[in-house]
């Protein structure tokens, strides 16, 4: 979608917000001007908004415009109420008006928040006026404001507060230059309230600047329970408050708590709890260091969109020195699922005072070094620009600079210092940040550099460094990223610490290989990412003859210096050779570096590779498993006749396990051919033999639940797929095979989620808007449906299933004629190259030709098409599982 198509989009959807709710379809009709594709898109945002299958729930006391007050006039000094004696307004809002009072009984100052005429007029405003006393009146700590009294009478409804000196947060934020520091102690006080909140089964829901006022002193006070959620009934308050608390549900259409600070299922009308406000909080900690909120967008809806649909820039573009402890603390608060999140505030809290204390420390010992720099502690924030807000003000951050500059030296003697002093507390916390749950060591080897500059022997470097990661990945006590998510790093290792980070491991293999006539010399270097400091380095100077022997002694040396214990057969596996043959080895590397880059003529050459390699030496068990993973690639990605190819790819995987049966990627291959042959039950066997065998196979989890997942066992098949992303974080397949197996599991709204994460890795990957645009389908937004659909055939012209989902779509549009110009490019294509009978009958089910559907079922059950294996979970051919024509078809396809 280009800028002006959104801006278009934007100022529909902006200018429907100001009219009535009732009134906003028509008005969006009329404005599309018969446009479907223009209307479905400005009415996926309204129902984002809206959200017709819950509620979204509008803030009392901030945006609602139609509740503002036209007519009150403020009241004067002097005026009373009961005891209280009115000095001066002190604010305004949707509510109503704040005023500073005395208590001329107690003899204190005090804050009257009185409630408009207009407001009060509705019984519902003043049951959740009620309900903000009562919310923050149950609650009993320093960082939260205390209530003296509420009166709800014929003469005016009113709450009386605790009257705090001080400023607003966002007062601040326009005021002050922030320390490092002072932002921790900021939200470690707010996450001290909210956990007293928390604890008494109340969520604030509108955690921002505007509701948080600093004193003097730097004290903290929480304001505004206004939109304070009950989760359950507490037995302390009064007999009828169950009741108002049930009550207190507002209508559809309106949303409560502020764009920028919302979270997503706040956005979305979904259940809120604790973790609502651990998002907020988190958003807030973002301005606080970035200047900006994490989804500012130029106007409300655009933030909305951004909420929704993007995730947030790194700290580190708006702000220079930023430590990595607050960037993981800050990304994980504003994770879109909310299970990924921080699950209770008093986590949150407990890595904001750990953090705080560090700083502390650093604080103290640069101040002994460098008694002059003002500046030592605060952050460099760089200028955003004149990036408006979503009230389309100037962003007031975008020309302040905070500045932090740290002495390495001084960093580097506080290390050292904390090792010491506090019994290695210190390091041992960073150390094990990137361990695994279950304590073993974590592990990438990211790929060797050809240093030889010589294209030719880029299969070189890559096929050591794979072999490298296949004999480490081996061993039970450590766990080793795989091939895919290791890989992505290859044009760019400068920054250890970053990828170490994402990919969630705590050490890194680096090397690089240059060859001179038969020599190789291979450098390694074993890195300690948390400081980038190496553990360990080694020089191997190689005949070619000795290549096979060096990546196996490369892997021993790193299981050495980690200080891995090995068992026996661990021992012997790392020194397990799969042939003796060098020529083999290298034509099997040259074979794997071609298959890797998906093409079918680089497929075919791979192929041509091993074959090479088994005539050298045909007990070559991995050059089996590799041509049967290109033939199966041919059949599947390529869409060539599978009856040619996946016989040759099962016959290839059997080969493999009869040569070597401990060969769990052998059982892996042959399970996933069984799978698309129909043979569920012996696929399955297969990965279990492969995971028996190799537990931390991401390609055996992955394939395993996709035999789950099509059989219909989709809360397994989801486990399996979440155990492959822990494995591999960031390989795009299977993130988009995720997706897939959470649409077929019903579970559309999370499909699409993990698949636009799946976008942001890997944006010109095409499965992910393959699927999405399957989701898209199941949602009913069909015009999304096509566009997603069109992306996949832009960026991989050699699948056709795109071509269905859009037909399917457009028919559901009623758009029949563009329906069946698009079906009429698979039936071209099917007489030209093999054409995956499922697709075409897809195509005419959307248009509802049943019988023709019914056509090429049977001729896609003929061919034994491996496309027909969703036939069971597939959504699309719902409307046909009572005919008897399906019944059948099913039971012989071994579904029923």
């Amino acid at each position: 979608m280009d800028a002006e198509h959104w801006q278009k989009i934007k100022s529909v959807f902006d200018a429907a917000l100001e009219v009535e709710p009732q009134k906003r379809a028509g008005y969006i009709a009329e404005a599309c001007s018969g446009d479907t594709d223009f209307y479905a898109e400005v009415r996926k945002l309204m129902d984002s908004f809206e959200n017709a299958d819950g509620f979204i729930e509008e803030p009392a006391a901030n945006e609602v415009a139609s509740l503002i007050m036209k007519s009150n006039e403020s009241l004067a000094a002097g005026r009373r109420f009961g005891h209280y004696e009115i000095l001066r307004q002190i604010g305004a809002g949707g509510m109503g008006e704040v005023y500073l009072a005395t208590d001329e009984k107690l003899g204190r100052r005090v804050a009257i928040k009185i409630l408009n005429a207009e407001f009060s007029s509705h019984e519902s405003n003043v049951q959740r006026f009620v309900q903000e006393a009562k919310a923050a009146s149950s609650l009993n700590h320093p960082n939260i404001l205390v209530i003296h009294e509420i009166s709800v009478s014929d003469e005016a409804n009113y709450i009386v507060s605790e009257y705090v000196e001080g400023k607003t947060l966002r007062e601040v934020i326009l005021e002050s230059n922030l320390k490092p520091s002072e932002i921790l102690d900021i939200a470690i006080q707010i996450s001290g309230a909210l956990a007293a909140a928390h604890s008494a089964n109340i969520v604030h829901r509108d955690i921002k600047p505007e509701n948080v006022v600093i004193r003097p002193d730097g004290y903290v006070k929480i304001l505004d329970f206004g939109l304070a959620k009950l989760l359950e009934a507490k037995p302390a308050f009064a007999a009828g408050d169950a009741e108002t608390a049930k009550q207190y549900q507002t209508a559809q259409g309106i949303i409560m708590g502020t764009v920028n600070y919302m979270s997503p299922e706040q956005a979305k009308g979904e259940k809120v709890d604790q973790r609502t406000d651990i998002f907020s909080l988190g958003a807030v900690i973002y301005e606080l260091v970035a200047g900006k909120t994490p989804f500012q967008g130029n106007s409300m809806s655009e933030s909305f969109a951004n909420l929704i649909n993007t995730e947030p820039q790194p700290l580190s573009r708006y702000a220079s020195n930023v430590p990595d402890e607050l960037q993981r603390i800050v990304s994980k608060t504003l994770r879109k699922d909310k299970d990924e999140r921080y699950q209770t505030i008093k986590d949150l809290q407990t890595d904001l005072k750990a953090l705080r204390e560090d700083l502390d420390f650093d604080e103290r010992l640069e101040r002994s070094h460098s008694p002059h720099d003002k500046h030592a502690t605060a952050f460099l924030r760089a200028d955003t620009g004149d990036a408006a807000n979503e009230t389309g003000e100037r962003d007031p951050h975008s020309t302040r600079q905070i500045k932090l500059g740290k002495s390495f030296g001084a960093v580097a003697l506080g290390l050292l210092l904390l090792s010491i002093i506090g019994g290695g507390y210190y390091l041992f916390r960073t150390k094990t940040a990137g361990s695994s749950a279950d304590g073993k060591k974590s592990l990438a080897v990211l790929p060797f550099v050809n240093a030889s500059q010589d294209p030719n022997a880029e299969y070189l470097s890559d096929g050591i460094t794979e072999s490298v990661i296949n004999n480490l990945s081996q061993l039970s006590g450590l766990r080793v990223m795989s091939r895919n998510s290791a890989f992505r790093f290859k044009n760019n290792q400068t920054d250890a610490k970053s990828i170490a980070s994402q990919l969630g491991v705590e050490t890194l293999v680096t090397g690089d290989i240059k060859q001179l006539g038969d020599k190789l010399v291979i450098n390694v270097r074993l890195i300690d990412a948390t400081d980038d400091s190496q553990i360990w380095g080694n020089q191997y100077v190689k005949s070619s003859a000795d290549l096979i022997s060096a990546q196996n002694e490369i892997a021993q040396a790193v299981a050495q210096n980690l200080r891995v214990k090995l068992s026996n057969v661990e021992q012997q596996r790392l020194g397990k050779n799969y042939t003796e043959n060098v020529e083999a080895y290298q034509l099997y590397l040259r074979g794997r570096f071609h298959i890797f880059k998906l093409t079918p003529p680089e497929i075919q050459q791979g192929i041509s590779y091993f074959q090479q390699a088994i005539d050298l030496d045909p007990s070559y068990a991995p050059a089996y498993v590799g041509l049967s993973a290109a033939y199966r690639s041919f059949a599947l990605g390529s869409e060539m006749p599978p009856d040619e190819y996946l016989p040759k790819s099962k016959f290839a995987a059997n080969k493999a396990i009869e040569i070597d049966d401990a060969l769990s990627e052998a059982h892996t291959a042959l399970g996933t051919t069984l799978f698309w042959q129909w043979n569920w039950h012996e696929a399955e066997n297969q990965f279990k033999r492969a995971l028996e065998l190799e537990p931390n196979s991401v390609d055996a989890h992955l394939f395993y639940a996709h035999v789950l997942s099509n059989t219909g066992r989709h809360a397994e098949a989801l486990l399996e797929a979440k155990r492959a992303r822990e494995l591999d974080p960031l390989f795009p397949f299977a993130g988009a095979l995720e997706g897939q197996f959470l649409n077929h599991a019903g579970r559309t709204d999370e499909a699409l989620d993990r698949l636009k994460k799946t976008f942001e890795l890997a944006p010109n990957f095409w499965m992910p808007h393959l699927f999405a645009s399957s989701a898209y389908i199941e949602k009913g937004m069909y015009a999304d449906a096509i566009a997603e659909a069109q992306k996949a055939h832009e960026l991989s012209a050699a699948q056709t299933l795109s071509y269905s989902f859009e037909s399917y779509a457009l028919a559901k549009l009623g758009r029949r004629d563009e329906a069946r110009a698009a079906l009429d490019v698979l039936l071209k294509l099917s007489t030209t190259r093999f054409m995956p009978a499922p697709h075409i009958a897809l195509a005419y089910n959307g248009l509802g030709e049943t019988d023709k559907t019914f056509e090429w079922l049977e001729k896609g059950y003929e061919q034994h098409d491996p496309k027909m294996a969703f036939l069971k979970v597939e959504p699309k051919w719902n409307n046909l599982r009572s005919e008897p024509r399906f019944i059948d078809l099913m039971r012989r396809m071994n579904f029923e």
